[in-house]
């Protein structure tokens, strides 16, 4: 029985992880849309790998905080931290082609 609540929680961490990546991808693509459209910055080829690095940066800290919370702590780890950030900085390319589009 305790193997099957370990496999739930992993389940349960991997969900969390893949919501947070999605939202996180839609948060930045939306947020370069629509605040960052007359800044020239934004369309450098380093934008989305900086945008992945400070958000991964910032989300360390917060992930080894959280581990402190029992059960909320097994549920996210320095991989969700990477994931959200890659999806940062996917949001953010996507944001800016689609600039570059026009939409």
């Amino acid at each position: 029985m305790l193997h099957f609540f370990a496999s739930l929680f992993t389940l349960v961490g991997f969900v969390v992880t893949a919501a947070a990546t999605l939202v996180a991808f839609g948060l930045a693509r939306e947020y370069v849309r629509n605040r960052l459209r007359f800044v020239d910055g934004v369309r450098h080829p380093i934008a989305p790998w900086l945008a992945a690095l400070v958000v991964t940066v910032i989300l360390t800290p917060v992930v080894a905080l959280i581990h402190i919370v029992p059960i909320i702590g097994s549920l996210v780890g320095f991989g969700t931290a990477l994931f959200v950030g890659a999806g940062t900085g996917l949001g953010t390319a996507s944001g800016i082609k689609a600039l570059k589009r026009g939409e």
